[in-house]
């Protein structure tokens, strides 16, 4: 039987969710509906600013004071942006929970971001900047989302550019926080042994208190640009090579068949389709992946591999290869059966984890507001069918409408 879970929404508006679990641990996290897709311009990079910053002082504690708070019990304190959220979480022992929640708001509604401590965080930034843009596995994937989305938000990077940072004042952080930080725009998700009525008080004592009258940025839906094939002279060892499409978000039907695909020609498993007829087959590229990253309203399939200059033009064929026989041949009873049953089984297994329980729970919340019982989430799976499979595969994947992103070493 799956673990019951209970919601209610704070009379300010912050929806609250838990999943009653008995387990020593606690996860919890506040997540508020604003990323760096809801930057203006001349703000690229403040969402994750303020995020850093969130943890350098309050009203009533000093960065100390936030740090030692949980975790002089064991617990952990931990925050991240992604381009459509904001995510301040916890895990902890039971016991804590009272203790966790009033810090998390504090940190969420109370922050005053100190000029001193901004200047600081910005050299940290600075210095994360630097450290993405030495690892070309990584830039590749905010270069190629650059050049998909063309100037839409979507396309900006998270942490922004070293010119747009610089030039974040306490004015911008202050503006973003108003502007976006609304309660009818947060969820706070809780899995743990807590019983529903302890949370309840807990959430309304700390929560329930918080206002913000900000209208929130518009969100623009991102247009398609023309297929495009960048291929650029970089200080690099070897070829890194960023192929994808830009596809249909988190609230299409195709989602899952999306997702299936992705898990099942590149997914982390070593017998993913491109692993075992690339790299175990011809042992030309050591790192071979395909991903689906669903937005709100839109997505990004991609595929990528790292290569020597020796091997490159003969691993794009391959993949390009196994993409058409994706959109020309259906997979047999036996192969989709076998496709399904491993992506449900690693979904199974996710949910031994608190925090990942934890973090499908709020986003399911935050953006539909409502949670699909895993029993159906998983029904849906076993639903898709091969035609669902050659379907978005040749609408999103076949080579004639993927774009392409290369680094070739100088």
């Amino acid at each position: 039987m799956e673990a019951e879970f209970h919601t209610f929404t704070l009379e300010n508006g912050i929806r609250v969710i838990h999943k009653e679990v008995p387990r020593e641990a606690s996860h919890i996290s506040l997540v508020i509906n604003t990323g760096s897709r809801d930057e203006l311009k001349g703000e690229s990079g403040v969402a994750h600013f303020i995020e850093h910053c969130l943890f350098k002082g309050t009203k009533k504690r000093k960065t100390f004071h936030i740090l030692n708070r949980l975790e002089k019990v064991g617990g952990e304190l931990n925050a991240y942006t992604t381009k459509e959220e904001t995510w301040i979480s916890a895990s902890f022992l039971e016991r804590d929970m009272d203790r966790a929640v009033e810090l998390i708001a504090d940190i969420a509604f109370n922050s005053t971001f100190p000029e001193k401590e901004i200047a600081k965080e910005r050299d940290v930034i600075l210095d994360e900047i630097a450290s993405v843009r030495d690892n070309p596995s990584d830039v590749i994937f905010d270069e190629f989302e650059e050049r998909l989305f063309g100037k839409h938000p979507l396309g900006r990077t998270i942490l922004g550019t070293p010119e747009s940072v610089e030039a974040l004042t306490k004015a911008d952080v202050e503006a973003f926080v108003s502007r976006n930080y609304r309660p009818v725009a947060m969820v706070f998700a809780s899995v743990g042994s807590t019983p529903i009525k302890k949370l309840k008080r807990i959430c309304k004592k700390y929560l329930s208190s918080y206002h913000c009258d900000g209208d929130g940025t518009k969100r623009s839906l991102a247009k398609p640009v023309e297929v495009f094939d960048e291929r650029i002279k970089q200080d690099t060892y070897q070829v890194h090579h960023l192929m994808g499409s830009l596809t249909v978000g988190a609230d299409h039907p195709d989602k899952l068949p999306l997702t299936l695909l992705a898990n099942y020609l590149g997914g982390p498993a070593m017998n993913s389709r491109l692993s075992m007829n690339i790299r175990e087959k011809y042992g030309m590229a050591y790192h071979i992946e395909a991903g689906y990253s669903p937005y709100a309203d839109c997505g990004v399939f991609s595929i990528y591999f790292g290569t020597d200059t020796r091997f490159h033009k003969k691993v794009e064929r391959l993949v390009n290869k196994e993409l058409r026989e994706m959109c020309d041949k259906k997979l047999s009873a036996r192969q989709l059966k076998d496709v399904k049953k491993q992506l449900i089984g690693q979904i199974a297994l996710s949910q031994d984890s608190g925090t990942a329980m934890m973090t499908g729970l709020a986003k399911s919340y935050l953006f539909y507001n409502k949670v699909e019982p895993l029993s159906e989430f998983l029904k849906s799976i076993e639903d898709i069918n091969a035609d669902d499979l050659q379907r978005v595969a040749q609408k999103f994947i076949h080579p004639k409408v993927m774009s392409h992103l290369v680094y070739l070493p100088s």
